[in-house]
């Protein structure tokens, strides 16, 4: 891109995405905001709604169901894609799992799930596309991290600890790819009115959280969605390691 006009930064077309959590909240509107801007969809889930999901959105869109426990599947799921599109772009880490309870009383199943989940999971996609990306000198991957990854919250240490450890993780792949046209950033919301996160914010418990934020509401899923279209665009070129968050200002304090 040697002119930097609106129009041509946020052109996805013909670029290939994939979509993990693409069934869920956040992944539809993620997958409304790709495709509308041209991008040739990838949308990966462990619900098999995610094929129907993209029978309904058309235009080439195909869905994979996988399991992110599988370092096998992973791997066997991004090669299938990459053959299928004959590319990789744009990779948008989503998929997560949510836990809440105190530490004392957090089982080690649940805590490793957690684990195994929001951080190895990511880390086994991430790895899988970042080899097709590198083959090509190109691609950006974006992490769905959370600003439970920059501040402590209360009855989420399974959650903290997942969600931090994936700035980590893309600070070094951004690190180590960056010279080779990939860039790697990661997205930071507050609680996002998504089905996932409402179930353990409703109520006084949400109304209080909504009061620590200056903005005093939640983020909506389209904010997120636009925020990672941001980051996977050209206009985000320059923009490595870092990490946006889309919190209202709660961790500014």
């Amino acid at each position: 891109m040697t002119t930097l006009d609106f129009q041509s930064a946020f052109d996805l077309s013909g670029r290939t995405a994939i979509i993990t959590g693409a069934a869920g909240g956040i992944g539809r509107c993620l997958v409304a905001a790709f495709r509308e801007r041209g991008a040739r969809l990838a949308l990966v889930d462990r619900d098999p709604a995610v094929h129907a999901l993209a029978a309904e959105i058309g235009g080439g869109a195909q869905g994979w169901v996988a399991d992110l426990h599988s370092e096998e599947e992973v791997t066997r799921t991004v090669d299938d894609i990459a053959r299928s599109f004959g590319r990789i772009d744009i990779l948008v880490n989503n998929a997560a799992i949510g836990h809440v309870g105190l530490a004392e009383d957090t089982p080690v199943a649940e805590f490793d799930e957690v684990i195994a989940i929001n951080l190895r999971g990511q880390f086994l996609f991430s790895r899988a596309a970042g080899r097709h990306m590198l083959a090509r000198g190109y691609g950006r991957i974006v992490f769905l991290a959370s600003q439970a990854a920059v501040v402590g919250l209360y009855e989420h240490t399974a959650y903290c600890s997942a969600k931090t450890g994936l700035l980590g993780m893309a600070r070094c792949m951004a690190i180590e790819w960056g010279p080779k046209g990939i860039t790697v950033n990661c997205v930071s919301p507050t609680v996002v009115e998504s089905p996932m996160a409402l179930v353990g914010w409703a109520g006084e418990k949400g109304e209080r959280a909504k009061a620590e934020i200056p903005t005093r509401r939640f983020a909506k899923p389209e904010e997120v969605a636009l925020s990672v279209l941001f980051l996977a665009s050209g206009a985000a070129a320059m923009i490595n390691g870092a990490n946006l968050p889309i919190d209202g200002g709660y961790t500014i304090r």
